[in-house]
């Protein structure tokens, strides 16, 4: 196992917990799996899928990458830490970049996330050394407990010559007393005829506890001293300064990098920023956990779809809070407004602006299910992941017959269709996993549904399968959840054959859905 996997594995985690699995929080049985296992993707045995055109992705991806990007001395929390006053550039541009450190000098190496042939990195650039700083502490706003930082900014950084991407800026403490991560996107000014990763750079902030606060938790640990808006003005705290990246979205990345589509880039503040980035695209991917939207991003992403744009939800609780995105002193939209159950108290609502609670409830009720298809059903679960249509497009070449199950897959949140929300249709159910969530019994469902534009729109319904991308052994550790390479080369294959028929073009053309709700539920 390569260095950077055996590090990333050893603090997977769902933002800290610990993986559920033997402490049995779902009360499923997660026992040995039925039925014949997939034909791991690549193997002799499995269909290959037709590969598009040489592209910009893969003339990149053919380059040398570097293996030795990960963070392997982090240091003492206060060793060396940063961040950028932008969340994405376009190429060309620069951004500023503000560190603290207590080292006398340090140097910033900028990796460009992607395969590289499995080293998933390559260094485009490095700076010489730098003067080393101590900024000062942070700052607590009293009305609404954001963390601010006030530090001074350290230095520019151009991006002449980096080609689009998702980015980790790593800061290496030239005393080698510390590393830490800061990223950014050169993102794509143009999406037409590409797919298009989205980084949940918003739900990062959310749950990023730099300084003790967040949108969850404040020095109580609990909502009544939790941050009622944060900003992108601080390091982030977790994976080393990763954010949420490199668990929920960096293995996705490499798979379609691998694959050699036609990829754009671009940030969910991005997507609520320009009504027209998703002219022409032929696909949006919403990565392992993306829980936090504008109405702004929503309705871009909505009229994408209506448009012919296919969506994937390749993850959990995605679009469940409505936020407001608010300037800070560095720039435009550096501050994500959520103030959920203490909503009538945001001043921004008393001016006329939306509500930031969640989607689902009133004022503005507009349950997440209209444009997913599936609506968020709970956490904590840890369950197998049930095939429920074998013959499905989706499965092709994964070998599976129907109950199939494949353990932990499911969890640590989850979807489900309910049509007691609103639900499009047709939709189909081709996974229907049942769990137990705090003593109470639902299912968690992968679904497809398309729409008259040709669109087809796809919810995984479980946080962990850009996760399992990574499921390689034999499963049973805390680190990965209990996935094993079996449920690694399901998930594979199938993101395989969904991004292949997404980048395509409408793929309800080719694959319109079959309405099966009445059969998997018994119920219209």
């Amino acid at each position: 196992m390569a260095g950077w996997r055996r590090r990333i594995a050893g603090r997977r985690r769902f933002l800290g917990l610990a993986a559920l699995g033997a402490a049995g929080l779902a009360a499923c049985d997660s026992g040995a799996p039925s039925g014949q296992r997939p034909v791991p993707a690549g193997s002799p045995q499995a269909s290959t899928a037709a590969r598009p055109a040489p592209s910009v992705t893969q003339v990149e991806n053919a380059r040398p990458g570097n293996a030795d990007w990960a963070v392997t001395r982090a240091g003492a929390p206060d060793a060396i830490e940063g961040f950028a006053d932008r969340v994405s550039v376009l190429p060309g541009e620069s951004f500023g970049l503000y560190v603290s450190t207590t080292a006398p000098a340090f140097r910033i190496r900028a990796y460009r996330m992607g395969w590289y042939g499995g080293a998933r990195a390559r260094l485009v650039w490095q700076s010489g050394a730098l003067p080393g700083t101590r900024q000062n502490g942070a700052s607590v706003e009293a009305a609404t407990r954001m963390v601010r930082t006030g530090w001074r900014r350290t230095t520019t950084v151009a991006t002449a010559g980096w080609p689009e991407g998702c980015y980790l800026l790593r800061l290496d403490a030239e005393d080698g007393s510390g590393q830490r991560f800061v990223p950014v996107t050169v993102r794509s000014a143009a999406t037409a005829g590409r797919t298009v990763v989205v980084n949940a750079v918003t739900t990062w902030q959310a749950y990023n506890d730099w300084a003790g606060y967040n949108l969850y938790n404040g020095p109580s640990g609990g909502l009544p001293t939790r941050s009622l808006q944060v900003t992108f003005d601080r390091p982030y705290k977790y994976d080393d300064g990763a954010g949420l990246f490199l668990v929920y979205e960096a293995p996705l990345i490499a798979l379609a990098e691998r694959l050699g589509l036609p990829l754009a880039y671009t940030t969910t503040v991005d997507l609520a920023r320009d009504a027209a980035l998703l002219h022409g695209a032929t696909a949006v991917l919403s990565l392992g956990h993306d829980e936090y939207w504008s109405p702004e991003q929503r309705s871009h992403v909505a009229a994408a779809r209506d448009a012919g744009t296919n969506l994937a939800v390749l993850g959990a609780n995605c679009c469940f809070r409505r936020v407001r995105y608010e300037p800070s002193e560095l720039g435009p939209d550096r501050v994500v407004v959520c103030y959920k159950g203490a909503w009538k108290q945001d001043p921004g609502y008393r001016e006329g602006k939306p509500p930031t609670t969640d989607f689902r409830d009133s004022p503005g009720a507009d349950p997440e299910s209209s444009l997913l298809g599936v609506i968020y059903d709970g956490y904590p679960v840890d369950a197998p992941y049930v095939v429920t249509s074998p013959g499905h497009w989706l499965f092709a070449g994964t070998g599976v017959k129907a109950g199939d199950s494949f353990p932990h897959l499911v969890g640590v949140e989850y979807d489900r269709v309910n049509t007691g929300f609103p639900t499009p249709r047709p939709i189909e159910i081709v996974a229907h996993s049942p769990v137990v969530c705090e003593s109470r019994h639902s299912y968690a469902d992968t679904a497809y549904y398309t729409v008259p534009s040709g669109a087809g729109v796809f919810a995984s319904g479980t946080m962990r399968w850009v996760e399992a991308l990574d499921a390689n052994g034999i499963g049973g550790t805390r680190a990965d959840h209990g996935m094993d390479a079996h449920a690694g080369d399901l998930v594979r294959r199938v993101t395989e054959n969904l991004l292949t028929a997404f980048a395509a073009g409408p793929a309800g053309h080719a694959h319109p859905a079959a309405d099966n709700v009445a059969a998997v539920y018994g119920r219209g």
